[in-house]
């Protein structure tokens, strides 16, 4: 971490600030990772973080790490994950890259997160120059602007005694929903499988292509599996929901700049055996399909509060 992303940590940890520039500095600060050797680096969590380190942070951080041990002429445009044990936001997380292969046009990585002496995250992630081809792409739904809805934040405001933390934590990424907000539709089993939100880093990132592509897989891991909750009619905080995301892949299709609106459109196709499978769809505010996710969650619902 560079002296200048030290001190934008150590700025947001004391001001306590909950949105806007001076937070998305600190994430950007969690991503500049320290290179201890060749190729290990090491990251750090927030001050304020909860009891586990979130996933998208880890995954975020990993293909950093991947990504510093390749020439930057080639660009990342697949990665695979595993979330293998909780991480504990106290201690600093180690990050061993394995370089697989450097080919004429793909590079592979391997990255291993370490706490402890043990594993508790694993990526792959492909690399590959680029090169003409044949090109097509789904359109984007039609949906509201982002700048006609209200902020997540806001659509909490309501709602902020009872989920704690969740409402009240500080968020780099800049929410809108477009379905409506899970926690407005809870007790109800009639919903679609599907959430969508507006989303974007709140403030103005670096012209660095890399830190884009891992701001944005650091967002992946928002929302994603609210996709399988508002199907039920449950929610994080109002509900005895214990959730934790057990693997993640994203496949990057074209340029985008993550400070700029991206449409993120998910849905579930199944649920089962306490895991929930969703698949999300990234959009900029053009309509250009710029990323598509999958994620297998954890998802243990043992009541409603209201039961």
């Amino acid at each position: 971490m560079t002296e200048a992303a030290r001190q934008a940590a150590a700025d947001l940890a004391t001001n306590r600030v909950l949105r806007g520039q001076p937070v998305l500095d600190g994430l950007v600060a969690l991503l500049d990772l320290e290179r201890i050797e060749e190729n290990v680096f090491r990251g750090v969590s927030p001050s304020d973080s909860p009891v586990r380190v979130f996933g998208g942070q880890v995954a975020g951080q990993a293909l950093v790490a991947a990504g510093r041990t390749v020439p930057a002429e080639r660009k990342v445009h697949s990665l695979h994950a595993y979330f293998i044990r909780p991480g504990d936001p106290s201690i600093p997380i180690v990050y061993e890259v394995d370089r697989i292969r450097d080919g004429r046009s793909f590079t592979t990585r391997r990255v291993i997160a370490v706490q402890r002496g043990k594993a508790i995250f694993a990526l792959s992630a492909s690399f590959h120059t680029p090169e003409p081809g044949v090109d097509h792409a789904e359109r984007m739904p039609d949906v509201p602007p982002p700048d006609a809805l209200p902020s997540r934040m806001e659509s909490m405001k309501a709602y902020a005694e009872k989920l704690g933390p969740i409402a009240t934590m500080p968020r780099p990424i800049d929410i809108r929903y477009v379905t409506d907000p899970p926690w407005e539709v809870r007790g109800r089993r009639d919903n679609e499988a599907r959430n969508q939100v507006w989303m974007r880093a709140d403030g103005t990132l670096p012209d660095d292509e890399l830190l884009h592509v891992c701001v944005l897989t650091y967002a992946s891991d928002m929302t994603l599996l609210d996709s399988v909750l508002v199907r039920h009619g449950v929610y994080w905080g109002f509900d005895q929901v214990i959730g934790a995301s057990l693997d993640h892949a994203l496949w990057f299709h074209r340029p985008f700049r993550a400070d700029e609106w991206f449409l993120y459109d998910a849905e579930s196709p199944s649920a089962s055996g306490a895991r929930g499978l969703a698949t999300g769809r990234f959009f900029a505010e053009d309509g250009t399909l710029i990323a598509t996710v999958v994620q297998e969650g954890l998802l243990r619902i043992t009541r409603n509060e209201d039961d």
